[in-house]
Order: C-alpha cells, then structure tokens, then sequence
C-alpha cells in the first residue's frame, strides 16, 4: 500500500499549487521535471508542439481538472494512508514556504545600513508557519523547481537556510509580480543559484573599494575645500559610484555603445568627476564662481550636464549625463527621448545598443506623477527604448521628513514600477558587493528582455538636504545613527583587510593617492577617451551661434508640388478608406491639380511631404494627431474592411518617394507632461528631425507646463543647448467654453526672451506650409509654438491658392489685401492675430469702414518690427492703432505686444485695445454670453478709442 501511495501520491487534491508550478516548468522545458511528471503531461496533453519544438502552449484547466478527477478517484487511499498523506502535505507546504520567501523575502532582508529599527517578523517566513517543528527540519523533501542546489532534494534545514540566504540577506528581491512564467524563473534561478552573493576575485573588490574611495573623497576634498557651498553630497550613498561603474563597464561588455543617464542635485557632482571623468580642476572652478562662456544665463554647478567616452572591455561607450533642473524627475521622459534619437539614428530597433538610466531619489521617486508617466511609455511602440535601468539612492529620509508615512502611501519607495511589472531589486548600501552584484542582474535582465528594472540602493544621507542645513533638527535619533557610522568605504574596507585580501595600510593609501589627484585637478576615471568619436555623433556647429533671420527659401516648385500631392492622394487598390476620408483625399488630389484651393490638412501635408522627400525625418505625436483631434489631418488611413492594425491601415507620407527619409506619426498615450519631455529630448538629439508634439486642445499644455518652463524656454540660456521642437496648440474662441479655448499664448509670451523661441499663429494653409518648412530649412534651431486654428481648418477664407505655394515664404506679418481699401484715406490700422482677423473683414464690410486697415501679425515672438513697421507706413494719415484679440484682456498678447506696437507708431499717434474684459476664466462658459461679448470686442475695434489708450 505504501509503495502504491508513492508512486501516485502526486495527485492528491492538496497538492494542486505544487502541481502546477511544476507544470509550468514543464511547459517551458519538458526536461526540468522528473520522468513521472513528465509521463503524466505527456499523456494528458496528447498534443505536439505548434513549432515542432519542445514548447508546448496548453491551458493549466484540463490539467487541473484532471488532477481533481484522480484526487476524487484515490479519495479510499486517504483512510487508509493518512501517516503517508501527512508526508505528502508537508511537501505541499515545502512549496509553500518556497513561494512565500520568493513573495514576502524582501520585507525581511537586511536592507538598512543604519539598522534602526528590528526587521519586523512575517509569519509566512517561519516553518512554524506551516506545522513543521524541529523534528521536521532533518526531513528531506522535493527541491524541484528551485536552483540552490543540483540535486532533487534537500533537507528542510538546507531549503530554509538557501532561501533566507537568497531572499533575506543584503538583496531584497521582488519579481513574483511578474506574469510572464519565462522572467520569472529566470530571476529564480539569478539568485538562487548564487544565493544572491557574488563571487569576486581579489582585483575585482580592491576596485570596488577604489571606487568607494573615490566617491567619499571627492566630497570631503570638497566639504574642506568650499565650505559651506551647495553640492547635495553623496556621502552615505557612495555605493551608487560603484554602481555606476559596474553598469557602464558591463555594459559595454554586451555591445551597448551609448548611455544616457538622467539623474537630479543629489550626487551629481560625483557622478561628473568619478563617472564622466569631468576635470576636477573644471568642477573648482564653478565653485569658484567662474561664469561660463556664450550663455546669457547659466545655471548651478549641479544642474550641468556633461558628455565623454570611456573604454570598456567591449569597446568605448559614450555617455551622455543630461542637463537638469531642479524639477528632479522631470528629466526622466527627455532621457527617454534622446535614447530614442540615438536608437533610430543607428537603426537600432531593439534598443541593444543604447541604455537609459535613470537616477532617483526615493522620495521623488514615489512622489512626482512623470515617474508614472515615462514608465506608462515604456512598452508602447512610438517610445520604446529597450528598457530602463533605474538605480535610486534612497537614503531612507526625502526632503525633510524621515517618516515614510509622510513620503509615501506604499511600502517601497519603488512599488510605482509594479504597473509595468518591473522587477525591483533592494539593496544595503553598506554591502558594495551586493550593489555590485544587484547591479549586474538588472543590465543582464534589461539586455535580455528589453524592460525596465529597478536597484533601490538603501543607503542613508551623512549630511542635510544640501550643506547648509541641520537635519538634526528634525530627524535627531536618525542622525545620531549617521553619527556613529563610520562610512560605508570604511566597513568594506575594514572587511577586505580582514579578509586578507588588502594589507592593514590599503585603504588609506587609496585615499591619499585619490587625495593627491583631487590637489591636482585630474582625471579619476581611467580611461577617459579624450580623442574618440563615434560616426554616430551629431554634429550640432552648423547650427549654432547662427543671426535670427525670419526669411527661408521654403517655396517648392510646382512640378514638385503636384508630384508629392498624387502620391499622398493615391492608395492600394484594394484599399478601402471610410467613406468621408475618400472624399478627403479626393478632394485633396483636387487641391494639388489647382482645381481648387489648398486647405490646412493638405497644407500640412504638403510641408511633411515636401520635407521627408527632401531627406528630413518627421515625427508626429500627441493624442489623436493620426487623425487630428478636429478631423482635418487623416495622415494614417484605415481599411474598412480590415481589423488589424498592422495589416488595415495606410500612411501616405510615408511613400512619396522611393529614398524618402522616415515619417512617423504617434497616436499618444494620454499624456502631456511626459510626452512633451520625450519629445523634447528626441529634438535635442536630432537636429535634423522635425519632431512635433500637438495637444488635443491647446489647453492641455497646462499638464506640461514643467517642460516648457524648465526646458523648451530656458534650455539654450542655461546650458546652451538648441532645440527645435514644434509645438502644436489648437487655440480660438468657438463659443466652447472655459476649457479647450485657450492655448494660454500669454504664458508663452510671458516666457519669451533673447529670442528663445518662436510662437506663431498662421491663419491660412500656405501659412502652415511654409512655416513648417522654415523650421528644417533654415540652419538653426529653436522651439516653434504655433497657435493651430480650429474652425478655420475647414473656412474657405483660410485656404491658399496653389501659388501661394510655389512662390514666396512665410510672412510675419500681412497686410491689407483688399484692394478697395485707400491708403491716404486710412485713419485707423486694426492690427490682430488668429481667427478674429476674419470676424473684422466681415464686421469692416457690414460698417463699410473704408478708412480702416487690417493686418494680420503671424509671428508674434520675436516681433517682426521690420515688417510691422512697413505696413504701418504705408498709411500717411494714420492717426490711431487698436490691437484686437478675442482673449481676455489679461490674457493673450495684448499686453506683451503694445510696447512692440509702441516703437514702431509716430508720433502724435494713439494705440487702443479692442478685446474682452479681463478675466479670472480664459472663457466664458455659455454660447449666448459668448456671442455678445464678440459682438462688443468687434463693434470696439471700430468705435472711438477709450479706457487704456497709448500715445507715441
């Protein structure tokens, strides 16, 4: 009876968690489980692979059905063998303490060099937990499906011990998160067959020491050295610096040529000097308050960016260390989008060759919602980057608060990442081996599976928030700890000299060799490639230190015109478009005939065509932008007939020539602030793109408003970094209410400086076209906001004859076009933007004003004074000037553009402002207030001047 028990006890009901792990090993590798596990599946299945291979791809259902069929079936045995059934049990429960040490492990591991308080007990941890005593523990039991060791069982003393080992030492693993079985047990066996301790050569610990060295010695040699003065020390989390280095080298090791690291203050300047290999005697000179050449502003010491080359054992990897504000994560989705430059630059789909790191704090980590949102793009396919390795100094105290319950509502700092089930990897600081180690597993995991991955460095903080502040304050007993830490280069080295492997004097010679380096300004990184550089490296000089000029040779011939405009009206014959985008693109095939005027989509597409034709890249992203959010654009073009995304749908642009450069338009996720970031960083790496994000409404800038105050308008008087990121921001008042009427123009205006950036708002379709244009063919690069119209996309009057097209070029300003108009009989010049200008021409007839001209400004930064000047004296009898706008008086560009205005009027001449009030709203929220107020600001622009008026 018993032998008859042992040989079917496996299909106990009881058992059924066992049974099914056990299963998915054996879908994964029919060879990983015993020969009677096997033979059961086998016979269960009945089923060949799909591709031949061993790979099986069945439902756990039949299996556990039929696992609970044999259950009921031996149900007699139980009476009779119940000594036999409590064994069986017992391994059931083995199973169970294995998959609560891979579950829980982490909460228990030895993660706080500070040791401040006890590691709190988990029950699920204990063999008590699941009824076994000491008698128990000498048992041997199944150790299938783990990696400690090669043999098939192991005594539970043994399995307790391995699992404590791996899950409860100085790494803190979380990855039973994870859904896919293949990840899973690939982490499984990383650390159970190490028991999450490394094994390092002597050489190998006698750099991690060095690097230890060197992290601490840059900044006490700096703590001396400028007392007192901002550098948001590393000391406490030095291990970081070892971190890094292991990463970097490692990762030329695979074949990664590039690495881009986005990191906030604290440990920055470390990174500069003991990672990038910035001189040192550079670093004291910003110290010293040396101002930088060329840049209008600048900016703090540990905000710079900075970019080298550095051997490894796989070749030089260059790396590239971002410029950032002190908006800490706001950083990470422009890493993410340099990373995706620089992989489309090299064709380099998967992202092997370019790695992302990203540098947290732990609680900006948890706290700043871009985090969340550059982590949502991390698997969609126009952001994609290969996966990210992430590495957060957490040193367990924020800002300045040292009780998580303030910092955080979950457990870890990380537990954000859980979303896109990253697997998180806790690690003690105090234990540079584990960090090293921890490190190594995270790149080999990304390299592998192509997602992102996080190593939690748990680590503390010697100092205050920057060097100037008294954390004691605060946080006493915490810092009374920190007190009586020696420091973490001191314990390693204390346990490399009493392992033998340094003599007593090592460590202190590292530190004065490291100290004399310091006094003499040079290099702590060996080797720094001083001479190297990649073919893949942009060259940004012609581009640079360029004079603002607004003129563009941005007309395109007519055969040209007419060759691009049949190839984006022409799809695959069995192609069947929505019935209302056929008569789109008929209706466009007859705009590039001349048969008609040219509107706003067609004007757009001809800019995209025209420039991908002529070699430039475009990139399009945004919510809706496929499509357009008002329905106008219809660049990517679905089969009625067809499903599929890959298979039922067309995107003309991107066959208009044979050689074409790439057009790629993104359907976003519902994202701004990260989005905006992504794509600003991808303009910063490519120059020869034109990247443009469009909001669904212009309004929704607001949730980006980060990226455009600390990035696109500051970047280049900061850091002197040129971008030409367009943004796309539809903005008009259609009687819609507060939201989605405003694109706030006055927050750009407010922002526009030194000639930072240019905003526009074109009110034709050639208007589009050639400032689309202009932005890639002039030869240098800045932001482009451009005010995109909504009602116009489909007004006649804002069509463009073909002309318009193959001649001339983006006007800043236009003037009167209505020849009735007599120059010497104007009295009054109505000078606007956008829309409005056509409500004027009507409300100019309806008056017959004969003595009122108008002009449209379409640049409104900088202001063309040239052009604006030329109009302006075109009329000898002026003697008044309105500015009209359809915003609120404090809003819009009025009071931004009246002192333009002012220096170009003459003298004796008055300058009015027609327009609403001003308003808390940016709108009013009822169609028929709406409509009286536009009434009001017409009949105003026509009426005698009054209220705030300006004489020359």
């Amino acid at each position: 009876m018993m032998q008859q028990f042992r040989s079917n006890s496996y299909l106990f009901g009881g058992n059924a968690p066992y049974v099914e792990e056990l299963y998915e090993a054996y879908l994964d590798n029919p060879g990983s489980v015993p020969d009677n596990w096997r033979s059961y599946f086998d016979a269960l299945q009945n089923v060949p692979a799909v591709d031949g291979s061993d790979h099986r791809d069945v439902a756990h259902a039949p299996v556990v059905e039929s696992f609970a069929q044999r259950a009921k079936a031996n149900a007699f045995m139980i009476k009779t063998s119940s000594a036999d059934l409590a064994v069986a049990r017992k391994q059931v429960h083995v199973q169970s303490l294995i998959a609560a040490y891979r579950f829980l492990g982490s909460r228990w591991a030895d993660l706080d060099p500070l040791k401040r308080q006890e590691r709190a007990k988990i029950p699920e941890l204990e063999p008590s937990f699941y009824d076994f005593t000491e008698s128990d523990m000498d048992i041997t039991f199944s150790a299938t499906n783990t990696y400690f060791t090669k043999a098939e069982h192991m005594t539970l003393r043994e399995i307790v011990q391995a699992l404590r080992e791996t899950y409860c030492g100085s790494i803190g693993a979380e990855y039973m998160h994870i859904t896919d079985p293949t990840e899973k047990r690939w982490w499984q066996e990383s650390l159970e067959s190490t028991r999450s301790k490394p094994t390092f050569s002597a050489e190998k610990k006698k750099h991690i020491l060095e690097r230890l060295t060197a992290a601490e010695g840059l900044e006490r040699f700096l703590h001396t050295k400028y007392v007192g003065q901002k550098r948001f020390s590393l000391e406490g989390g030095e291990s970081f610096i070892a971190s890094m280095d292991e990463l970097i080298q490692r990762a030329g090791e695979k074949g990664v040529q590039e690495i881009v690291i986005g990191m906030a203050h604290r440990g920055r300047l470390n990174v500069l000097v003991n990672t990038l290999g910035k001189q040192p005697a550079e670093l004291f000179s910003e110290f010293e308050h040396t101002a930088p050449e060329n840049l209008p502003a600048g900016d703090v010491k540990y905000h710079q960016g900075f970019s080298s080359d550095v051997s490894t054992a796989g070749g030089p990897v260059h790396l590239s260390l971002s410029f950032n504000p002190s908006h800490l994560e706001i950083v990470n989705p422009v890493i993410e989008g340099s990373v995706k430059a620089r992989m489309d630059r090299r064709g380099d789909a998967k992202g092997t060759q370019v790695l992302p790191v990203q540098v947290h704090g732990d609680a900006a980590f948890a706290g700043q919602g871009v985090v969340m949102e550059t982590l949502a793009l991390a698997q969609t396919r126009g952001y994609y980057t290969g996966g990210t390795v992430h590495i957060v100094i957490n040193n367990q105290i924020g800002f300045t608060t040292s009780d998580p319950r303030d910092t955080r509502s979950t457990l870890y700092c990380s537990d954000v990442v859980k979303m896109i089930e990253a697997p998180v990897l806790h690690v003690n600081g105090d234990d540079p081996e584990a960090v090293v180690f921890a490190t190594q597993l995270a790149l080999d995991y990304r390299q592998q599976f192509s997602k992102d991955v996080v190593v939690d460095i748990v680590c503390f903080r010697k100092l205050g928030h920057n060097e100037q502040d008294t954390p004691s304050m605060t946080q006493p007993l915490m810092y009374k700890k920190i007190g009586q830490h020696p420091g973490t280069r001191k314990v390693y080295g204390d346990r490399l000299v009493g392992g033998g492997t340094l003599p007593p004097t090592g460590p202190d010679d590292m530190v004065k060799g490291y100290r004399a380096a310091m006094e003499a300004g040079k290099h702590t990184v060996d080797p720094v490639l001083t001479n190297f550089k990649s073919k893949y490296a942009v060259d940004w000089t012609p581009f640079l230190n360029k004079k603002w000029t607004d003129s563009a040779d941005t007309a395109l011939p007519l055969a040209e015109f007419r060759r691009l405009a049949e190839r984006i009206t022409t799809v695959p014959a069995n192609f069947k478009p929505h019935p209302l985008v056929q008569k789109v693109i008929d209706d466009r095939a007859a705009m590039g005939r001349g048969e008609v005027n040219v509107d706003w989509g067609m004007g757009e597409h001809m800019a995209f065509a025209s420039l991908v034709a002529s070699g430039y890249p475009v990139r399009l992203s945004g919510e809706d932008c496929g499509r357009g959010t008002f329905t106008h654009r219809h660049s990517v073009l679905h089969d009625q007939n067809r499903e599929k995304f890959d298979e039922g749908t067309y995107v003309p642009l991107q066959h208009v020539a044979d050689n074409q450069a790439p057009y790629v338009v993104i359907d976003s996720i519902l994202s701004e602030e990260a989005v905006l970031g992504f794509e600003y960083g991808y303009a910063g790496s490519d120059p020869n793109s034109l990247v443009i994000w469009e909001a669904q409404f212009g309004d929704f800038a607001n949730g980006a408003q980060v990226v455009i105050d600390q990035f696109i308008a500051s970047g280049e008087v900061k850091w002197g970094r040129a971008n030409g990121l367009t943004l796309m921001l539809p903005h008009g008042y259609e009687g819609q209410g507060p939201e989605h009427s405003s694109a706030r123009l006055e927050r750009f205006m407010q922002l526009a400086a030194d000639n930072n950036m240019q905003i526009v708002q074109p009110t034709s379709a050639s208007q589009i076209f050639h400032v689309l244009r202009r932005q890639m063919v002039r030869m240098f690069r800045k932001p482009l906001v451009i005010m995109t119209p909504k009602s116009l996309l489909r007004n006649k009057d804002a069509t463009s004859p073909l002309t318009e097209f193959t001649r001339g070029e983006f006007r800043t300003v236009i003037g009167e076009v209505d020849e009735a108009i007599d120059n010497s009989k104007v009295k009054r010049l109505i000078a606007c933007s956008g829309k409005v200008y056509y409500d004027l021409v009507k409300k100019r007839a309806e008056k017959k004003a004969t003595d009122v001209a108008i002009i449209r400004v379409e640049q409104l930064y900088p202001f063309p004074h040239k052009a604006f000047a030329a109009e302006a004296k075109k009329y000898p009898n002026l003697t008044e000037m309105v500015w009209c706008q359809d915003e609120p008086q404090n809003q819009g560009s009025w009071f931004f553009v009246q002192h333009y205005i002012h220096e170009n009027m003459a003298d004796g001449q008055k300058l009015g402002y027609a327009g609403r009030p001003a308003s808390a709203s940016p709108a009013v929220g009822y169609a028929h207030l709406h409509q009286e107020q536009q009434k009001a600001l017409l009949d105003q622009a026509f009426a005698k001047l009054k209220g705030f008026v300006l004489t020359k």
